[in-house]
């Protein structure tokens, strides 16, 4: 097995079906705060529907068009990161995450997405990596900017919602962005 250290006793390691019981304690811990913001099949609401979830992104794992990793945080899962889609042949794929409220503001999630977005870019050899957010969500648009992410447009009531139709956001980074960035950075990677 392997964990990345995120910094403040915080790792990032893979998400398994195995870990489904400690998958729903984070989401009860998370619901209500990300599911205004993450697809409704993501936010199990019970064991079986949880393992269920890991297990559909195991299965991409295994297709290679997908993945999940998870953000322990003193032992404990807090959040975490996927690949919504991976698409090796184009060259393109999306990450996503979600974060209970009690670990936010710490840089957890940045700090996971920059790790995954070294391994699409860097080790995979992809090209693009999107972040594909609702308007609303402040939190995950300040991430793609602390990311160095562009803003490519918005998807005008691309979804529906609780409250009627959404808009998302559309950000990227493209490979030769990336590369500058890190070179240009003081940071160990």
């Amino acid at each position: 097995m392997f964990a990345l250290a995120l910094g403040a006793g915080a790792e990032l390691r893979p998400l398994n079906p195995w870990h489904a019981e400690e998958f729903l304690g984070n989401l009860d811990r998370a619901r209500e705060h990300i599911a205004p913001w993450v697809s409704p099949s993501f936010v199990a609401p019970d064991l079986d529907r949880a393992r269920h979830v890991l297990q559909r992104y195991a299965d991409r794992w295994a297709r290679d068009d997908g993945g999940i990793w998870g953000i322990w945080s003193g032992g404990t899962l807090v959040g975490g990161v996927l690949l919504v889609s991976l698409d090796a042949a184009s060259g393109v794929c999306e990450a996503g995450c979600w974060l209970e409220p009690a670990a936010e503001g710490r840089g957890l999630v940045t700090r996971a997405v920059e790790r995954l977005i070294d391994w699409v870019l860097v080790e995979r050899g992809l090209h693009r990596v999107e972040w594909r957010t609702n308007a609303g969500n402040v939190r995950s648009i300040a991430v793609a900017r602390r990311l160095g992410m562009r803003r490519d447009g918005v998807l005008r009531d691309a979804l529906p919602g609780p409250q009627g139709r959404i808009d998302l956001e559309v950000w990227s980074v493209l490979a030769p962005e990336w590369q500058a960035r890190r070179a240009g950075s003081d940071e160990p990677r």
